[in-house]
């Protein structure tokens, strides 16, 4: 089975990030990957986006026309990628940057204040986790734990403070899910 993703913010907001962690969860766990950045000139402030491909089987092309599930880390990503998710995908978006509704009725809409999260986990350097988070609760594609490990081999080296803070981030976004705020 072939799973599109698309992350989307701006630049300094760790969406690169979040799909390289996704990309290389999925290799450690045996998927076909591809894991195709792209960012504005202006790379902090301008726009990012990375699209990651996930399948039991080569995948032909890492362009995701029509994703299974977006993440939206702010207003213009709303705008850019809320059409082109396929019909009964999935959006994640970080509500504390959008304040416009998604219009689309026919997928599924998860609104994470990550943020706000962030501030109450005292580092707003780990809004990307949070929401990486919140993609593991919303979806069977990978858990945390995955997700973690993933973490740690991609950031050697890192304090062990930092990582505890993007394991909370992880762990925090996914709850907010699950346990439905």
């Amino acid at each position: 089975m072939l799973t599109k993703l698309i992350f989307s913010g701006f630049g300094g907001q760790g969406v690169l990030m979040m799909g390289y962690i996704l990309a290389v969860t999925a290799m450690r766990e045996g998927k076909h990957v591809t894991y195709l950045p792209s960012y504005g000139a202006e790379v902090r402030g301008g726009t990012a986006n990375c699209t990651v491909s996930i399948s039991d089987e080569e995948i032909a092309s890492p362009v995701a026309s029509f994703p299974d599930y977006v993440i939206a880390m702010n207003k213009p990503s709303l705008i850019r990628y809320e059409g082109q998710v396929k019909v009964k995908g999935t959006l994640l978006l970080n509500s504390d940057l959008i304040d416009i509704e998604p219009a689309r009725k026919d997928i599924a809409i998860f609104k994470i204040p990550a943020n706000t999260i962030a501030k109450k986990l005292r580092s707003e350097r780990i809004v990307n986790m949070i929401m990486l988070g919140a993609l593991a609760g919303a979806t069977n594609i990978t858990g945390t734990d995955s997700l973690m490990n993933a973490l740690a081999e991609v950031v050697k080296g890192k304090r062990a403070k930092l990582m505890e803070l993007n394991r909370k981030g992880l762990e925090r976004g996914a709850a907010y899910i699950l346990e439905g705020a």
